[in-house]
């Protein structure tokens, strides 16, 4: 489960890269962010009924209430960063988004956490070391969070896919890991039907990935 990354791409490189035409730019001053938390706010590129594709800021997670066990009053929401890729097409929490709302999750790096007492943090990145590409997370996202009060209830939301790990990220975390796209797909994952988006949830190779920071 990725529970953290990184978007320290520069604001116009975002808009070259994802291909966002200045005016759908909605982000404002975006500054770099070299640790993006659950709930946290974050650059993500979606695209509208318009048909551009936009940049615009959204809280990592989809939020469900929760209620405390032992009053059973209401407690801040929960907050679902990953989506399973094999839980897309069926589970409730998932399954309007994967059809209607997809997105790309702008993205620097990525970060496993291996072992306890203590825990070390992984980072990962895409292409070498000595020349990281940016990349982007496959991504669903939402408006409004059904029984979620106050502000956090009209939040715009999004969640990254995972799928399988591959045999790089294997030994930090051995079951999962985010969907990686390959630039040429980031136009079928918006806008592709089902199948066709369905079909690139995969491993990214790992021999275009490196380790490059723990902590």
């Amino acid at each position: 489960m990725c529970n953290k990354y990184a978007n320290t791409l520069e604001q116009i490189l975002m808009r070259e890269y994802f291909q966002v035409m200045r005016e759908h730019d909605r982000l404002g001053n975006a500054e770099p962010l070299p640790a993006i938390w659950p709930k946290y706010e974050a650059p993500v590129v979606r695209l509208p009924p318009e048909g551009d594709r936009e940049l615009v800021r959204m809280h990592w997670g989809f939020l469900t209430p929760q209620v405390s066990k032992k009053t059973g009053k209401p407690i801040k929401p929960a907050a679902w960063n990953n989506a399973r890729d094999d839980k897309l097409r069926t589970a409730p929490l998932w399954k309007d988004s994967f059809r209607n709302r997809r997105c790309l999750i702008p993205a620097s790096a990525f970060c496993e956490t291996k072992g306890r007492s203590p825990a070390i943090d992984v980072w990962f990145g895409v292409g070498q070391e000595s020349n990281p590409s940016p990349f982007a997370f496959a991504g669903l996202w939402r408006e409004g969070q059904a029984g979620v009060e106050d502000e956090e209830g009209t939040w715009l939301t999004h969640t990254m896919v995972t799928t399988v790990a591959n045999d790089l990220v294997k030994p930090v975390h051995p079951l999962r890991m985010p969907v990686i796209l390959a630039p040429e797909d980031y136009g079928t994952w918006l806008a592709g039907d089902d199948e066709a988006a369905f079909a690139l949830l995969k491993p990214y190779p790992p021999d275009r990935m490196f380790v490059f920071k723990g902590d």
